[in-house]
């Protein structure tokens, strides 16, 4: 049940949008996003961004410098390699102040890029907004990436090693303050930042994790039904013969939601979630306001167990349905890791630490909104007023009217139903869109496995938790199916079918759609 109901909207029978076997609406997404899946993780993605970047930064030069105290004198680059775990050599750029150090040494950051990406997908950011501005940056190429020899494992134990390697090299430095060392990385780089500082112990003393998790297999696995679409492209992106042998016998399991268990333990390892309340290294975390690979809970759930400094942004960038290159807070969102250095690394007293904890961009970005904290969100309820027969290659779907003002979801909105059957139907996926003036925006979607039987029982779908602007006017659109293609062929998260001939009924279906007590956008 929900324990908090602000408003009920029922949806009369007259409401119902489509019945089972009906075409999807031919236009999905906003017309200024790419497809609703297009690349998860590519590395070639991140290089635009950066490239991008480093473009804007230039712009923005004078209000970089504002920002972050006097420019250096200037600053050098130079490739090398390191000796990581087991002695696997891993490609690095140094990039080193041409200052005389302070007393004490450079504060250092170490910089972690994203799977199938290479170190220079974090270049422009190490030499625009750090390298510049008095610090030390290494970059390297991940093991089994780019340059680096070595096996890629999934953030696990090997890499633990190698950021261990990567920080022992700085402080080693006579140029480098041994206790000023913090790590920022990307999608998957923020999560080796996210598990060398709380399972490989590797005392950065400040962090930035960017766009990644802290529960694996919930972000993969949500409610045991896998995202089989994004773990099939997310396996593409590294060579089988880059592969640690542990991971890749592992793909096909996770791609068909087969060993769950098994599949847990491996991505349990890989994960920091119940493990940060005596975590006190001062964390930065951000995160896509729509991202339907690692989404706003799993940030929320970081930014709530952790025990020392902290701060939560929210920003318009991410994976699939956003992107990284094009997201228009980049550069606001860049220089705001550099302050959370600045304080924490060099000491400075800029205030950042003094301000409400919690930002979240508006969208289309015209800059942001502080909250204390997490806000909590109003809930609308939503209900149908009939059920309908799914099958195999069907969909049930149902159109529900809203308030007729703007609205801005945040949390995890919740389908249910009554189900019932004699056939089997082996999972559910739900989609939930809003649509205005001809156009359909997916708002959330999840999926649960599911074991029908005679007798109608309930059944709870709980979706990704995702920060999406409803216009005034808008209708939600409800879509029930085994698979996310059945909204629109683009739609790629969940493509598992269940076998011809399988049937189940659907009824008393409902949605709790969870919004920002007041619209930010």
């Amino acid at each position: 049940m929900v324990a908090e109901v602000d408003e009920v909207l029922v949806a009369h029978r007259h409401e119902a949008l489509v019945q089972d076997g009906e075409p999807a609406h031919p236009r999905v997404e906003d017309a200024h996003r790419p497809r609703i899946h297009a690349a998860i993780l590519g590395g070639d993605t991140l290089s635009v961004v950066r490239r991008r970047l480093a473009v804007l930064a230039a712009a923005l030069a004078a209000a970089a410098s504002l920002a972050g105290g006097a420019h250096a004198a200037g600053f050098t680059a130079r490739d090398l390699t390191i000796a990581g775990a087991g002695g696997t050599p891993l490609a690095a750029t140094l990039y080193e102040p041409t200052d005389a150090p302070p007393a004490g040494g450079f504060p250092a950051v170490a910089m972690f890029h994203g799977l199938g990406g290479t170190r220079a997908s974090v270049d422009p950011l190490a030499r625009q907004f750090f390298a510049d501005q008095g610090y030390v940056v290494l970059a390297f190429d991940a093991r089994g990436h780019g340059a680096s020899g070595g096996l890629w494992g999934l953030d696990g134990p090997n890499e633990n090693a190698d950021a261990r390697a990567v920080y022992d090299f700085l402080a080693a430095r006579p140029e480098v303050a041994a206790g000023k060392i913090g790590a920022f990385g990307v999608s998957l780089g923020g999560g080796a930042v996210w598990n060398s500082a709380v399972i490989g112990k590797v005392p950065w003393a400040a962090i930035a994790p960017e766009a990644t998790w802290i529960d694996l297999y919930s972000a993969l696995f949500p409610q045991n039904l896998p995202k089989s679409g994004v773990l099939a492209q997310l396996a593409s992106l590294v060579p089988a013969s880059r592969t640690d042998p542990e991971i890749l016998s592992r793909e096909q399991d996770a791609i068909s939601g087969v060993d769950l268990p098994s599949l847990r333990a491996l991505t349990s390892a890989r994960s920091v979630a119940g493990r940060l309340g005596g975590f006190t290294t001062p964390t930065l975390v951000l995160q896509g306001r729509r991202d339907f690979l690692f989404d706003v809970d799993q940030a929320r759930r970081a930014f709530a167990e952790l025990g020392g400094p902290k701060r939560l942004y929210l920003g318009d960038f991410g994976h699939a349905p956003s992107d990284f290159a094009t997201a228009p807070d980049l550069v606001p969102m860049s220089l705001e890791v550099r302050k959370w250095f600045d304080r924490f690394l060099k000491g400075e007293p800029n205030g950042i630490d003094k301000l409400p904890r919690v930002e979240i961009a508006k969208n289309p970005f015209t800059g942001s909104a502080q909250f204390a904290a997490f806000p909590s969100p109003r809930k609308l309820v939503l209900r149908a007023g009939r059920g309908a027969w799914l099958t195999a290659s069907g969909r049930v779907q149902r159109s529900f009217a809203l308030p007729r003002r703007r609205l801005e979801t945040i949390g995890t909105p919740v389908v249910s139903a009554t189900v019932s059957g004699t056939k089997p139907f082996q999972h559910l996926v739900a989609v939930l869109s809003s649509t205005s003036g001809g156009s359909e925006t997916v708002v959330s979607e999840g999926g649960i496995p599911l074991r029908p039987r005679a007798k109608p029982h309930r059944v709870s779908i709980r979706l990704l938790d995702q920060v999406v602007t409803i216009p005034a006017g808008s209708r939600l659109r409800l879509t029930l199916a085994a698979t996310s293609t059945a909204q629109n062929p683009a739609n790629a998260l969940y493509l598992l079918g269940v076998p011809d001939g399988s049937r189940v009924h659907l009824g008393r279906i409902s949605v709790t759609l969870p919004v920002l007590q007041k619209a930010i956008s």
